[in-house]
């Protein structure tokens, strides 16, 4: 399933902070992107976040991505290359320059247990990073791998991006949430006949 979020079309009135309307959450497979200024957060543990920016635009978008490559059906927006595509895309529609985007990229740590899982956040770091050299797209900052969660928020009027380290007792959210997409990967690709393990 495409899972791009629909940007409201007002602008943010008075001061640095903005309304709750325009601060919008990311779960695993969306994709979001915004001429407006918004703000783009996301919760990551071995998952990827990928944060464009057009400085000419002023405009910029952002993804969560559960896995690396892509999927059978080209309309999952949880795998990787789908999900980059996806962004790119999204963004150009609305005015941006391929030529002049720019990346951040968060996530990738290996928070979840298990053998098949343990490597998926190194996995999707080393996706993100090929994908990126291969379209010509410069990777501006990054904060990957390791073993703790990060908070992301990242502003699409200006580029910037918030990171936070989670602390101890946010892993556990992190896991069950990471858990239960890959139960749900699993089963869609068991009923679609995907390749689950890459």
């Amino acid at each position: 399933m495409i899972r791009i979020r629909n940007i409201s079309s007002q602008t943010a009135q008075g001061g640095n902070r903005l309304p709750p309307d325009h601060r919008i959450y990311l779960y695993a497979g969306d994709v979001a992107t915004s001429t407006r200024p918004v703000v783009l957060y996301t919760l990551l543990g071995s998952c990827v976040a990928v944060c464009l920016y057009d400085p000419v635009l002023r405009g910029g978008g952002m993804n969560h991505i559960l896995l690396p490559g892509s999927s059978l059906d080209s309309e999952s927006s949880r795998y990787g290359v789908n999900a980059m595509e996806l962004l790119i895309n999204d963004l150009m529609k609305k005015g941006g320059d391929r030529h002049r985007f720019v990346a951040k990229a968060f996530g990738g740590a290996n928070v979840l247990p298990g053998l098949k899982t343990a490597l998926i956040g190194d996995m999707n770091t080393a996706f993100v990073r090929g994908f990126l050299e291969v379209e010509g797209i410069p990777l501006v900052a990054e904060r990957m791998g390791g073993t703790f969660g990060v908070n992301v928020h990242f502003s699409t009027g200006t580029g910037e991006v918030l990171v936070r380290a989670v602390d101890g007792s946010r892993l556990p959210k992190i896991v069950r949430a990471e858990s239960t997409y890959w139960h749900s990967h699993i089963d869609d690709a068991h009923h679609s006949g995907e390749i689950t393990l890459f």
